[in-house]
């Protein structure tokens, strides 16, 4: 697979804005200004996916001591710690004509290796209902609905604990 994963640039900024408007319907998904706070809080927990330099998708979150994530997450970079805990999972990304792939497991997997790499205690994502079973695959345990209503959608809370696995 010709496919390069990279820590994310300042200037992917407008590519990676592009890609999360065709990956989520607007009332989920992050803007612009999201992404320039994400850039500038987290850029070591923030890869991009390419192919033949062309970015096609993307894995972020901050690093965090919560053990769920909140709505507050998405727009408080306070919640970042250096040394958090856990690895959090804001969006997965990958555009819609290089799905089925294995690009977004390329993705994840190369989060996870630097989230055990930096001596995190596992990652924590929300889902819809029917990417549980996807994110099982990874280890991840559902732990219910979760407390976040971002977007007017019912998530659920999924953790991986590195230590179980």
């Amino acid at each position: 697979m010709d496919i390069v994963i990279r820590t994310v640039r300042p200037e992917d900024l407008d590519q990676v804005t592009a890609v999360e408007a065709e990956c989520f319907p607007a009332a989920e998904a992050a803007g612009r200004k999201d992404f320039e706070r994400r850039i500038n809080t987290f850029p070591d927990s923030f890869l991009i996916a390419e192919r033949a330099g062309q970015l096609i998708g993307f894995i972020n979150g901050c690093v965090t001591d919560e053990a769920f994530i909140c709505d507050e997450m998405y727009e408080d970079e306070a919640f970042h710690k250096d040394t958090g805990a856990y690895q959090s999972v804001f969006g997965l990304d990958v555009i819609p004509e290089e799905r089925n792939q294995g690009i977004a497991a390329l993705l994840m997997r190369a989060l996870m290796e630097k989230a055990r790499k930096d001596g995190r205690k596992g990652m924590i994502l929300t889902c819809k209902e029917r990417l549980i079973h996807y994110y099982e695959k990874f280890g991840y345990v559902n732990h219910g609905i979760s407390k976040s209503v971002h977007g007017n959608v019912v998530w659920y809370d999924m953790r991986l604990e590195f230590g179980e696995h």
